[in-house]
């Protein structure tokens, strides 16, 4: 079976609160509507899923394979000093990992992002120049 066989619904919460950038095999990627922080999320397109441990190995494993590919792109284009990564689900509780770039220099640093500042949405020409340069920063992903 391959990984766009299943049917998948994405939370309102994150469909509202996020900006769709591409698929994964597994995982859809979406950008948090926040220009405050570099902030992007992989959501396994899978029903019922809520923690990492409910995925089946086969998906568990890829999860990790999309996650590590983007920590390590994210870092280098966006010369981040530090990646965040968490999967909290405390307000939506369908599976959805953070991929946050830091720098010493962002309004939380060192400590946690959640709650610092409100929201800053970005502006449309902004989401179009963050979508096509993740689009081809990432388009050489393996399975």
């Amino acid at each position: 079976m391959s990984f766009k066989e299943i049917q998948f619904e994405l939370d309102p919460l994150l469909e509202k609160d996020s900006i769709f950038i591409m698929e994964f095999p597994l995982c859809k990627l979406l950008l948090m509507n926040d220009a405050n922080f570099p902030w992007f999320l992989l959501v396994p397109r899978r029903e019922g899923i809520v923690e990492v441990f409910d995925l089946n190995d086969e998906d568990r494993s890829q999860l990790s394979r999309e996650s590590d590919y983007l920590l390590r792109k994210l870092k280098e284009h966006y010369q981040a000093k530090k990646m965040n990564v968490a999967n909290l689900g405390n307000m939506v509780p369908q599976l959805h990992v953070h991929h946050i770039v830091r720098y010493e220099e962002d309004l939380a640093w060192p400590g946690p992002i959640w709650g610092v500042a409100k929201p800053v949405p970005y502006t449309v020409k902004k989401i179009e120049l963050i979508t096509n340069e993740v689009r081809t920063l990432l388009a050489s992903f393996q399975e």
